[in-house]
Order: structure tokens, then C-alpha cells, then sequence
């Protein structure tokens, strides 16, 4: 049975369609434009992670949030614009949820902590924290609440300057309708002032944002290009994806050459799912440079990387298990009971592995620090993995039980070591990564993945390079296809096991001829010698030319079972 590439392409292609339609696409943009209502109450922006300020250049490394908020109607009264350190972010997030009941105790309760530590020039003017703006602004001016002009970014009409001095920490921006009310200095939710209730049911106070949130002064941006637009929990993957592509801009190229000169199931199908990692790698670079350049990059293009990236994997797994099974090795062949119980367990571990990542992008609490093996279907497919590796391994050892050809166990035991070394890392990692701090974790847990993949990729280019699989693989299409090399070692299957019954039934000659007395002895060597008699003296008999006929026509049918009998197998 063959591997149906073009029905994998096409699923692949069908599963990224579903998830860009989706609305997946959504990246973590740090250049933020869209747009706001009030009646929606709360709005999370972005959580950033703000790099450490060096101490010779401190104004040049700390954070910035600038940027507009503009709307085509005026407000009764301003919202909140909120930024806060995760400590402020959690109880004021948790809150939030109290809106669906009473949106007026839901306001009380979120500021009820930040009102205390926030400065605010008529309700707290001791206080040391600059959390809180007043949006919306007016047109052409700066937010009532910039009591520092010098520090807003030209052209902008509010600035936060995020000042980490001790060490990389995430901040939460988020929009909440809720103000405070400068006499009483008590917060009151948008939807209950003073107004009629018909006029703000049918009236719409939607406003506009434009906000940037960077690491490093936004007038030094081009001498840190790199890591500028990037949370610091991201910074440095553009380098790491540029470095992967140049590995497999090399490595592609090779495999490609090998499979134009050895046309092979195996190779034919590692050669799909190189090239899918190769685009993989492609398209979220391509992503990670416009992202450098803009803050938005081209998300369409990330998502379907990362689709890509999970195809490619699952297919490499695959192709283990199929050359673990003896696929293209022992045999030309997988029985269909076979393939419906590898096709049962290996689709359902892509669509955890697809929807593992779709739960990550939108499932996952914005507040949590959880990566995507942290959530339930993490688990199930470290589960689904693990049990990969002990079929892999069962399997493999099935096939090596019946093999006796030395190159074909010496392929086979490279392939299950290096296999099992690419099977067991990502639990491990996984585990390790918990004790790993949420700033350095993506970009570990990243970084040893690629690593890992990439060199399972070489050491299977490696093994399946023309020169030495051919000495391995079944590289016919033909039902004897790789037997006549082993008949040469005659070290084939079909050859021992001959051998052996050549060995069984000469000693029951043997016991049989002790066990005949002298008589029929001398009786079969007397008319063995007039035979050889008959044939020296006439030696164009026909007896003896039929004789010599007959034993060929043996060897010739000895030959056939001989080539015949590893179907079976």
C-alpha cells in the first residue's frame, strides 16, 4: 500500500484554511490600532514583557507604551486607559468578571487596590505609581494626565516610560469603561451616568486607538532593530529562525538530489516533510522580519508556518514507525490491517497536535503563565508521544528479530537509537521547562525543539543517503526487490532459513541410512556405479541427458522458492 502524499496535502492545506478563517491569524501585535465600545466594558490589549535597563544607557533601554485615542463623538465623561505590572493586573483582571452582574461594583472593585498606589493629581497626589490615563484626549493635545510633557514621544499624545532596573518583568495593557468622578473620587462604571437610558442604548461611544509598545527609546529604534518590537520573552527568535534556514537552505537542496537519484517510498516522503519544515521556517521568518520593521508582521503567514511546522513532525514520526514496521527494509509492503491501526493512532495525534495549538492561541488565560504543555491537551499529546515511542520501539523490535542481514540490523539499530533520543526530549523539556521562568521559557522551549528536529533531520539524511541505504533498502519496484544483494552475503531471510532445511533433512538421511542394511546398501551403490558406468561409456545418452535436464530444471525451481519465499514474509 502507498502513502497517499497528495491526500496529505490536502488535509494540511484544508486544516491551515480553517484556522485562518477562523480568526487565528490574530498575532500578538505590538503596534496596536482598532477600536473600542463602551458597551463592551472591558478590552484587553497586549501583555509585554519589558526588558532589564542598562545602567549606562538607561533612558535608551527602558520600555515605552505610546500612542493616539481619538473618537468622532464626545464622551460625557473620559474612560481608563491601564497599564499594570502583573502584581496590579491580576486582582484588577479577576474583577473584571463581575461586570456581567453589576458593571457599577465591578468598577469599585478593580480599582479598589490601584486607586491607593496610582497617582492622580485631585484623589492622590502622594501616590508613586503611574498607572492610569484618562481617554479619551482631546484632538491635537496631550491626555489630562501628562503632567510630564518632555517624556511623550513626539506626534503622540501619551507616554508610559516602563523602568526595569532589576530585572525583565510583563506588564498588561487593557481598556476598561469605567471613570472616576474628580469631586467624590469614587469610580462609577460609564453606563450609569445621568444620562437616559435610551439615549445611551441607541447612541454608540466608540473610540479609536493607535499605541505602540516597544523596548528602547523610540527615537533610537534603528540601533536595536532586532529587539525593539519584540517582548523580551520573544527577542532573539529572528536570529534563531534565520540560523535554522540557512541550516536547512543546505540541507534541502541535498535531499533533494538523493531522491532524484534513488526514487524511493521512504525517501519521497522524508523529502515532504523536510520541505514542509523548510517552508515551515520560510514563512515565520518571513513573519518575524515584517514584525521587526512594523510591530504586526504578516500573521497569516505565522499560523500557517506553524501548521506546517506540526505536519511536518507528525509526518516524521511517520515515517519512523514505517521503517520501524520494516517498511521498504524487510518488506515491500504493509498489510491493510496494518495501516488502519497505524492510520487510527497517527491522524488522531496530528488533530490533538492541531488543536493543542488553536487551545493556545485562544483558550489560554492572557494573565496565566502556562505554556501549551501546561493545558490538558498538552498532556494528551506528551501521552500520545510517549506511546509512539513504545510502538516505535515494539515494532522495532519485532523487525530485528527476524532479520540476519548485518547492514539491515546495523541501519536498524542507528535508527532506533537516534529515534529514541527524538522521541523521549519534548517530555523531558516539557517537565524541565516548569521550573524555567516564563520570560525564558517560550524561547528554551522553542530553541531545544528546533534544535532537536533539525538534527533528526541530518541523521536521517545521513542514513538515507544513496550510497548507504542502498545497502538497507528494498530500492526496486520489482516483488524480489533488494534480495539479490543479500543473496551475494547470503545472509537473506529466505537463504537461512533453506539452509537450515537443507541441514534437517540431510541428518534424517543419515539416520535413515544407518538404520538399512548392508544389502540395500550394496543394492544402491551397485546400481549407482552402472549409472556412472552407462554415462562415462555413452555419453551422449539420453538418460544422461535427461538426467542433466532434470537437475537443472531443480536448480531453476530451487532458484524461484528461493526468490519467492520473502513475499511471504
Amino acid at each position: 500500500m502507498q502513502v497517499k502524499g497528495s491526500g496529505l496535502l490536502r488535509l494540511l492545506l484544508d486544516c491551515i484554511s480553517l484556522l485562518l478563517c477562523s480568526g487565528l491569524s490574530t498575532s500578538s501585535a505590538t503596534h496596536l490600532r482598532g477600536s473600542f465600545d463602551t458597551q463592551d466594558f472591558f478590552k484587553f490589549l497586549i501583555k509585554f514583557g519589558f526588558q532589564k535597563a542598562e545602567s549606562h544607557r538607561p533612558r535608551d533601554s527602558f520600555g515605552y507604551i505610546y500612542g493616539n485615542i481619538t473618537a468622532y463623538q464626545a464622551f460625557p465623561q473620559p474612560i481608563t486607559l491601564a497599564v499594570l505590572d502583573k502584581s496590579t493586573f491580576v486582582d484588577f483582571y479577576s474583577n473584571s468578571s463581575a461586570s456581567i452582574f453589576d458593571r457599577e461594583m465591578a468598577c469599585k472593585r478593580m480599582f479598589q487596590r490601584i486607586q491607593v498606589l496610582a497617582y492622580d493629581v485631585d484623589c492622590n497626589s502622594h501616590g508613586k505609581r503611574d498607572f492610569l490615563r484618562r481617554i479619551l484626549c482631546r484632538p491635537g493635545h496631550l491626555c489630562e494626565d501628562e503632567d510630564a510633557p518632555g517624556n511623550v514621544v513626539p506626534g503622540n499624545q501619551f507616554t508610559y516610560v516602563i523602568s526595569e532596573v532589576s530585572q525583565p518583568r510583563f506588564w498588561y495593557v487593557a481598556m476598561v469603561a469605567c471613570y472616576r468622578n474628580r469631586s467624590t473620587c469614587q469610580w462609577h462604571a460609564y453606563d450609569t451616568l445621568t444620562a437616559p437610558a435610551t439615549f445611551l442604548n441607541n447612541t454608540i461611544h466608540e473610540l479609536h486607538y493607535d499605541i505602540h509598545v516597544v523596548n528602547g527609546h523610540p527615537n533610537n529604534s534603528a540601533a536595536h532593530p532586532l529587539t525593539y518590537e519584540f517582548s523580551f520573552d520573544q527577542q532573539n527568535l529572528l536570529e534563531m529562525y534565520l540560523i535554522f534556514l540557512l541550516v536547512y537552505m543546505v540541507l534541502l537542496p541535498m535531499q533533494i538530489y538523493a531522491v532524484r537519484l534513488q526514487k524511493h517510498p521512504v525517501t519521497r516522503l522524508f523529502t515532504l516533510s523536510l520541505l514542509s519544515e523548510f517552508v515551515s521556517l520560510a514563512l515565520i521568518t518571513a513573519h518575524l522580519i515584517k514584525f521587526a520593521v512594523n510591530g504586526v508582521g504578516l500573521p497569516n503567514m505565522q499560523t500557517s508556518g506553524d501548521i506546517l511546522d506540526i505536519f511536518s513532525r507528525t509526518t516524521f514520526m511517520l515515517i519512523l514507525l514505517l521503517l520501524a514496521k520494516g517498511w521498504a527494509v524487510t518488506r515491500q509492503q504493509i498489510s491493510r490491517t496494518g495501516w488502519i491501526i497505524l492510520m487510527s493512532i497517527w491522524v488522531p495525534y496530528c488533530a490533538f497536535h492541531v488543536f493543542l495549538y488553536y487551545w493556545n492561541r485562544t483558550e489560554v488565560d492572557i494573565v496565566s503563565d502556562v505554556d501549551e504543555y501546561q493545558t490538558w491537551p498538552g498532556w494528551i499529546v506528551l501521552i500520545l508521544r510517549t506511546t509512539f515511542m513504545l510502538w516505535f520501539l515494539y515494532e522495532l523490535r519485532n523487525t530485528m528479530k527476524y532479520e540476519h542481514s548485518s547492514k539491515k540490523l546495523d541501519f536498524l539499530l542507528h535508527l532506533g537509537a537516534s529515534s529514541l533520543v527524538w522521541f523521549i526530549y519534548l517530555p523531558i523539556v516539557a517537565i524541565v521547562a516548569l521550573q524555567v521562568s516564563p520570560m525564558w521559557r517560550y524561547k528554551l522551549l522553542l530553541g531545544i525543539t528546533n534544535s532537536a528536529d533539525c538534527l533528526a533531520y541530518c541523521v536521517m539524511t545521513g542514513l538515507l543517503w544513496p550510497n548507504r541505504s542502498g545497502q538497507y533498502l528494498l530500492l526496486t519496484g520489482t516483488k524480489y526487490a533488494g534480495m539479490d544483494e543479500l543473496d551475494e552475503f547470503n545472509e537473506a531471510p529466505h537463504i537461512v532459513r533453506e539452509r537450515e532445511r537443507r541441514q534437517n533433512s540431510l541428518d534424517n538421511g543419515i539416520v535413515d541410512h544407518h538404520s538399512n542394511n548392508n544389502h540395500s546398501i550394496a543394492i544402491r551403490t551397485n546400481a549407482t556405479a552402472n549409472a556412472v558406468n552407462d554415462e562415462i561409456v555413452n555419453p551422449g545418452n539420453e538418460g544422461s541427458t535427461n538426467l542433466l535436464h532434470n537437475e537443472e530444471l531443480e536448480a531453476d525451481l530451487l532458484t524461484d522458492l528461493n526468490k519467492n519465499s520473502h513475499i511471504v514474509a
